[in-house]
């Protein structure tokens, strides 16, 4: 039996729908579907589309929440923090089971995630972390583990330039404060430890965004005319760095060894060119995943506090590259 406030939820949510057919529109970046009141209803809060990864992540979870019969609520904050706390917090005025969100930045969540555990309302954080002193306001993360992906990422140089005797590379991170940016960057320089032959000469953030790459490789070009090797935070960005050495008649995969990280296809098609050494994994392909512990959590069970994506790490040492599966991101 439902109990009156899950009732009365359903009914707004069902008379809020009628009210965007009837006036022939819906706010821009939600979905919302209504079925019957029997259903989950997920509140899902994307940090933006600024990436074919982020694209085909918003892909694989309204997909996975249409073969699991969950009802979603989405909202696309456009990198905008503020956007994402106005989401969860209206995901709490509907009552919704579960939430979920890919925080754009660590800190600042608090307050808002306070408001969820006091209606009641478990809170999933999905592709990012955050850092709260208190523990409980969330149930669990869905995800990859960026360290191991940022300790990928610095084997492959240490196997690349095993017989180099000094290495200068440079860095270009994602949006700074976030899980990825972290711990990728801590995990590579985990794995390079204190080998002297090995320098990172530069450090610059690009926010995971394809121009802001190809402005950040512009300019570590300009100040440097030894760069031995990239290590690029997500493909987008990497994209945006491979213009700029072409266009600085550098050839890359050669005259700049480039590791990037994500899978993308476009990504995979460089490696297969030589354009990319390395592409270390993190697949956006969590959606299952995600509505798997949705149900688990609406009906009142435990779940792992972390539950990471299984990935790969795909090099110009692979003999077997041209029988990759098309990627769906």
């Amino acid at each position: 039996m439902k109990t009156p406030l899950r009732a009365a939820r359903r009914l707004a949510l069902l008379l809020a729908a009628c009210a965007l057919l009837l006036s022939g529109c819906t706010p821009a970046g939600t979905t919302a579907s209504v079925t019957d009141e029997s259903q989950i209803l997920l509140g899902f809060s994307q940090l933006g589309s600024e990436s074919a990864w982020r694209i085909g992540n918003t892909k694989s979870v309204q997909e996975a929440a249409k073969r699991a019969g969950v009802q979603l609520m989405y909202e696309n904050a456009e990198q905008k923090q503020e956007n994402q706390i106005k989401a969860i917090r209206s995901f709490i005025a509907y009552q919704v089971d579960v939430i979920a969100f890919s925080p754009i930045v660590e800190d600042g969540w608090d307050n808002v995630l306070t408001e969820a555990k006091n209606a009641g309302i478990p809170v999933l954080t999905t592709d990012r972390r955050i850092n709260t002193s208190d523990e409980s306001l969330y149930v669990g993360f869905v995800g990859s583990d960026f360290e191991e992906e940022g300790r990928r990422a610095g084997r492959f140089v240490l196997e690349k330039m095993k017989d180099a005797r000094h290495v200068n590379i440079v860095e270009i991170s994602g949006t700074i404060d976030s899980t990825p940016m972290r711990q990728r960057a801590s995990g590579f320089r985990e794995v390079l430890g204190d080998d002297e032959r090995f320098a990172i000469v530069e450090s610059v953030s690009g926010d995971f965004l394809r121009s802001k790459g190809k402005e950040c490789m512009q300019g570590l070009l300009k100040r440097h005319d030894d760069i031995d090797v990239l290590y690029s935070h997500n493909d987008a960005m990497t994209l945006g760095a491979l213009e700029a050495i072409e266009e600085a008649g550098l050839t890359p995969g050669k005259d700049i060894v480039i590791i990037t990280v994500d899978g993308e296809q476009a990504a995979i098609d460089l490696l297969k060119q030589g354009k990319i050494n390395c592409v270390v994994e993190c697949t956006p392909l969590i959606g299952d995943i995600i509505m798997e512990l949705a149900k688990k959590l609406a009906a009142g069970e435990s779940i792992p506090r972390n539950t990471y994506s299984e990935e790969s790490v795909f090099t110009e040492f692979d003999t077997d590259l041209d029988s990759l599966p098309p990627r769906e991101y």
